[in-house]
């Protein structure tokens, strides 16, 4: 307890409110980024759990209109989710797309554009599923047309086609020929 006390900071036994306590047994958890101290009170003998974790600093989204708030990954995966709706992708996936967008995001900076982010999840979606990012596109885009639809699909395309000929390939998803059946 002598560590807490030296930064001003004490901990309270959930049981009888007293400050003095002994740590029993520390551990890594969740993959390193924060310890588990098993406590036991000084005062009345009984024991409790505390996890410590490193505070980050915030990470800030400057949307349109200039107005900062703090970035949610949970709004990336409900993003990521509703664009893959029906379609083959994990949850898994979703997690992990966010986390890379969240990396991505404080690579640029602690403040980022919402257009950044906005990219980031599209550019993580045409990784995972096409269709997924045009519809991802159609919203975050703001398409209006279809003229708008084809020019994003013209240019998911032309991001797959590995063909140097510039000929279009029968596969345009990664889930198989534009038809839908396998041939």
């Amino acid at each position: 307890m002598v560590a807490d006390r030296r930064y001003g900071q004490l901990v309270r036994c959930p049981w009888c409110g007293a400050t003095e306590d002994r740590v029993v047994d520390s551990r890594e958890v969740e993959l390193g980024e924060a310890v588990r101290r098993r406590r036991e009170c000084i005062s009345c003998g009984r024991r409790f759990t505390t996890v410590e974790r490193v505070s980050q600093a915030v990470l800030w989204v400057v949307k349109r209109s200039g107005h900062r708030e703090s970035f949610d990954r949970r709004k990336v995966i409900a993003g990521a989710r509703a664009a893959c709706k029906n379609r083959p992708v994990e949850p898994e996936q979703l997690e992990a797309l966010a986390a890379a967008v969240e990396q991505t995001a404080w690579s640029l900076g602690p403040e980022v554009q919402t257009e950044q982010v906005g990219l980031a999840v599209l550019e993580g979606l045409r990784r995972l599923d096409d269709v997924a990012a045009v519809r991802f596109a159609s919203v975050y885009k703001g398409f209006e047309q279809v003229d708008d639809f084809a020019r994003e699909l013209g240019l998911l395309i032309k991001d797959a086609d590995p063909d140097p000929s510039g000929e279009p390939s029968q596969q345009h998803s990664k889930h198989g020929p534009a038809g839908g059946a396998a041939t």
